[in-house]
């Protein structure tokens, strides 16, 4: 069933190499952590939702919005996907939909975006508030194009499903479905994010590290479908 439809805009994925130490504990039962070369990831992503439509209907006043997550890769089998540990919206219906249903760790804050082209580039900024304020923007060729599949850009922007919890612990999955994207040339990042303040003391000592990967992806229209349960193992 599909639960949801959008256009996913000017994806900012700023991705920090982890100890997997880290992220074990939150792993739901039945995934492992997807590494590479021996390093698990979390990678902070901003992006906008545009012509939003949950089972078809298209909610006035709610079909366009920004979002930012921070989220780490796992596998289950074959099956490559992600967990997120938080996520930021700026619509509180939005974000009570996503817990209710998804059990996903939604939040809404203060929160704007804006994508500006000059001089052969692209800009692609957010702000958001959550205690301070925060920032994110990335500077990129305004160049496009697809990545290989043996990419760092492909490991981190390719995935087809999103893993969670229910609220009885059980792990749940659901599929997101878009084509591969294009990325834009040569990004940069400029980041003022107070990781412990936003995500915890565990991702504190990410506001000073240097960023393992900055990818911005152009986007596609997405599908997201309904939820299902693993069984336990």
């Amino acid at each position: 069933m599909r639960f949801l439809t959008a256009h996913w805009k000017n994806l900012c994925l700023v991705t920090y190499a982890v100890p997997p130490a880290l992220l074990e504990p939150r792993l739901p039962e039945g995934l492992t952590l997807d590494t590479r070369g021996g390093d698990a990831f979390v990678s902070l992503v901003a992006f906008d939702f545009l012509e939003t439509r949950v089972l078809g209907v298209p909610w006035p006043g709610y079909r366009h919005f920004p979002e930012i997550n921070l989220r780490f890769y796992v596998r289950h089998g074959a099956q490559r996907g992600v967990v997120f540990i938080r996520e930021l919206v700026p619509k509180r219906l939005i974000a009570s939909l996503a817990r209710s249903l998804y059990n996903e760790p939604y939040l809404a804050i203060p929160m704007k975006s804006r994508t500006t082209r000059e001089g052969g580039t692209i800009t692609v900024a957010h702000e958001f508030v959550l205690g301070a304020a925060h920032s994110l923007e990335v500077v990129a060729r305004d160049e496009t194009h697809v990545p290989g599949e043996d990419s760092l850009e492909h490991f981190f922007k390719e995935h087809a499903w999103g893993f969670g919890r229910d609220r009885r612990g059980r792990t749940l999955r659901y599929q997101v479905q878009h084509p591969a994207w294009e990325v834009y040339r040569e990004p940069r990042v400029e980041l003022d994010v107070d990781f412990g303040e936003v995500y915890g003391y565990d991702f504190a000592a990410l506001s000073s590290a240097k960023p393992y990967s900055v990818v911005l992806a152009v986007g596609s229209p997405i599908v997201v479908y309904g939820k299902t349960t693993l069984p336990r193992q």
